[in-house]
């Protein structure tokens, strides 16, 4: 038995049955890190001695007939933008590379009380801002498809950690597309769940209108398992609701979907195109009724997004000054003369210039740009009021369907360095994930096949808090 192949259900029922141990099935994964991620850098941080103790204490529990959660002893992988007491936090950038999260975030805290072992944290592009995991301040993640290839971003390491079976599971970010994506690059299930379901206390915030945590996973199934576990209200965070909607059983035959004809676009990989039909065509030789939708301002959603997102941003990364925490050139003050640090807002200046990466500086000042006197009302203001536009959209679709079916990105996994030097390029392959974010809907990526050797996600889009429909859907139809 291979034990770094299994899902968490059949990892919860070896352990029931002992068949193996939580020590045991750690160490198969401590293992398997120590051996294939030099090749895969997906791993920022491993934290082995926190995995083993979590795991000793569950082995313990089980000894004694004491019952244990389905997660509990279940290693799993947490991207490094989402904080663990006494862990390193780093966001993938320098100016946060020597900083230990003081306390954890909601979602560690809940898994935490159910049993869940921590291998470590994951890679990132800085600050989630990228689409590659390429946008790292340490090194890109490579897909374990094809180590020539991306990952996806921006949670391009836990995307690919579960992937090449480096985790059971794992959490990641989604703001964008930033789960979902990677998901589909590395043939794997990637739940970006409603605004709200899941509580943002302790994720370091990119753009706080669009954030989520949300899991990655090798079956809907598990999914399923990893979300209702982390949801829920939380008094820490004042946009987290409760979700009052129960458990669907989707009846197929009796499903209307939802397929946009804006999402099959120029431009698009015909492969992929073809790989997503067929598994349309399967839900209707199921007995689905397939309607064709209209989602007319989708053309603007990409514009809108970073128009956004990038403003939130400029908000969000103020605080990152070289004074409170993180990277700091106040040092220099001291040094007298020859030093270019000689006043606070030098330090300010300088500690953000080192600090940063490109991307997010570039993101930074377009977002302090589109909030700047004269320009709000033109940018900012005009991109929420889109937003509007677009959310009308997916309501009156609604109206008519069950579900939305589109391809989770134009291509598959493209070569490291190919975008890297072309943002706006890079930017394009969140043209079908971002609209969710904008409108704050439920929508996960599920493998439904490949193009030569590379995984193809389909993207299925639910109404609110109906993350365990679309999950159940998703089983139906995943490779």
């Amino acid at each position: 038995m291979e034990l770094r192949k299994l899902t968490i259900s059949q990892a919860h029922q070896g352990l029931l049955k002992k068949k193996f141990s939580a020590l045991e099935l750690t160490k198969a994964f401590l293992d398997r890190i120590k051996k294939v991620d030099k090749e895969i850098s997906a791993y920022l941080t491993v934290t082995e001695k926190l995995a083993l103790s979590q795991a000793k204490k569950i082995d313990d529990l089980i000894s004694v007939g004491r019952n244990i959660s389905v997660l509990a002893g279940i290693p799993l992988a947490v991207k490094d933008n989402i904080l663990i007491e006494g862990i390193k936090l780093s966001c993938a950038s320098k100016i946060l590379e020597d900083y230990i999260a003081p306390y954890d975030a909601t979602c560690i805290e809940k898994l935490k009380k159910l049993g869940a072992v921590i291998l470590g944290k994951t890679n990132l592009d800085e600050f989630a801002m990228g689409s590659s995991t390429e946008n790292s301040a340490f090194f890109p993640t490579k897909n374990p498809y094809d180590l020539t290839r991306v990952p996806g971003g921006t949670s391009g390491g836990s995307a690919a950690a579960v992937a090449a079976d480096l985790c059971c599971y794992a959490l990641g970010s989604d703001t964008g597309g930033s789960i979902r994506q990677p998901a589909s690059f590395c043939g794997v299930v990637g739940l970006k769940p409603t605004y709200g379901a899941v509580s943002r206390y302790g994720l370091v915030a990119f753009a706080s209108s669009l954030d989520q945590i949300g899991p990655i996973t090798k079956t809907a199934e598990d999914a399923k398992i990893v979300f209702e576990a982390i949801s829920g209200k939380d008094p820490k965070d004042s946009t987290s609701v409760e979700s009052k909607t129960p458990n669907p059983k989707p009846q197929i035959p009796k499903l209307k979907i939802g397929v946009p004809k804006e999402y099959f676009i120029k431009g698009m990989d015909p492969e992929v195109e073809k790989v997503i039909k067929t598994a349309i065509k399967k839900f209707e030789n199921l007995g689905a009724k397939i309607e064709k939708v209209s989602l007319a301002h989708t053309k603007y959603a990409l514009a809108t997004y970073y128009l956004i997102t990038n403003s939130e941003a400029s908000a969000n990364l103020a605080r990152y000054d070289g004074i409170k925490y993180g990277l700091s050139s106040s040092l220099s003050l001291s040094q007298g003369e020859g030093s270019n640090v000689k006043t606070l807002l030098d330090v300010y200046l300088q500690s953000r210039a080192e600090g940063f990466g490109d991307e997010v500086k570039r993101r930074i000042m377009l977002g302090t740009y589109a909030l700047s006197a004269g320009y709000y009302d033109a940018y900012y203001l005009r991109a929420q009021r889109v937003r509007t536009l677009i959310k009308e959209d997916f309501d009156k679709a609604f109206q008519k369907v069950d579900i939305i079916l589109t391809p989770t990105s134009p291509t598959p996994a493209f070569k490291i360095g190919e975008k890297i030097k072309d943002p706006l390029l890079m930017y394009l392959s969140d043209i079908f994930t971002v609209s969710p974010n904008l409108v704050g809907l439920p929508a996960v990526s599920i493998p439904v096949g490949f193009v030569g050797k590379l995984p193809v996600g389909l993207q299925i889009i639910g109404k609110p808090f109906e993350e365990n429909k679309i999950l159940k859907i998703g089983q139906v139809i995943a490779t």
